[in-house]
């Protein structure tokens, strides 16, 4: 079993939901990057995704953009996160999905990419912009180095195509909750309620579920985790206090840890 599916395993007979923290690799300087994992595992996170940055994120809001620029400016390349994944993991085994757009895939060439991500010990690749219809090579790379290929679903996503997704998705499908881009919003939408109860037939007992897009509060996470997701996806909101507390990165490890710590208790069921 890999090391996915087992921390989706494992939290389901705790009773609590998974916590998916997204940050951008890179963000705001390379050397930070472990630091920043450092704080999102002590705070509770169970999977870590870690953006590679890339020069035109169209899946992403003004939020993440800005994390991109930063990233890029720094210097950041994608050969250089596949290295920050393998530092983080000589000292935690937190699952680490990254999560890239198909260009810099390509440029590297597949075999390359996910023969130095098995090296460096990547759990997990979401692709935003690589529809199941043009993966079937993709998908075969990715399961000859045993790693997980996470595909989404959107609101606009047709049953007959759900089902294709779930036959083509390992680790989680993530569910993109609104329609638009990623970003922090102030409330969960009816939408994204409606959207998980629509999936979930499908989903449960196949593969579980993650809500993304929007997701920035507690409240937010405990809304889908109650709905019956099996984990809360949170990214914009961390790339927030990274960027506002970037010029004192002591004080922003502190904040990341607490602000994980309060996402982390919504995912208990009971709370």
């Amino acid at each position: 079993m890999r090391a996915i599916e087992k921390t989706f395993q494992n939290l389901k007979k705790h009773n609590e939901g998974a916590l998916l923290a997204y940050v951008t690799a890179g963000d705001p300087k390379p050397k930070h990057t472990p630091e920043v994992v450092e704080a999102l595992v002590k705070g509770g996170a169970d999977i870590i995704e870690l953006g590679i940055p890339f020069s035109d994120p169209i899946a992403d809001g003004p939020t993440i953009q800005a994390a991109m620029v930063r990233a890029l400016e720094a210097g950041t390349t994608p050969k250089m996160t596949l290295k920050m994944v393998r530092k983080i993991k000589e000292k935690h085994r937190v699952p680490i999905v990254l999560l890239t757009y198909f260009n810099p895939i390509f440029r590297m060439g597949m075999e390359n990419f996910f023969s130095l991500a098995k090296k460096c010990h990547v759990d997990g690749v979401i692709v935003p912009d690589l529809p199941v219809e043009e993966a079937r090579e993709y998908k075969k790379v990715s399961e000859a180095y045993e790693i997980d290929t996470v595909f989404l679903a959107t609101p606009s996503t047709s049953i007959e195509r759900l089902q294709e997704i779930i036959n083509y998705t390992s680790g989680f499908l993530y569910l993109v909750s609104v329609f638009g881009v990623t970003g922090t919003r102030e409330n969960v939408q009816d939408l994204t309620i409606q959207q998980i109860k629509r999936f979930l037939p499908y989903t449960k007992g196949r593969i579980p579920l993650a809500v993304g897009f929007g997701i920035s509060q507690p409240e937010h996470v405990k809304a889908v985790i109650n709905s019956g997701a099996d984990g809360a996806i949170v990214g914009s909101a961390f790339v927030n206090i990274i960027q506002r507390n970037r010029g004192n990165i002591p004080r922003m490890l502190e904040k990341v840890e607490q602000y994980t710590l309060k996402l982390k208790d919504a995912t208990k069921k009971h709370a």
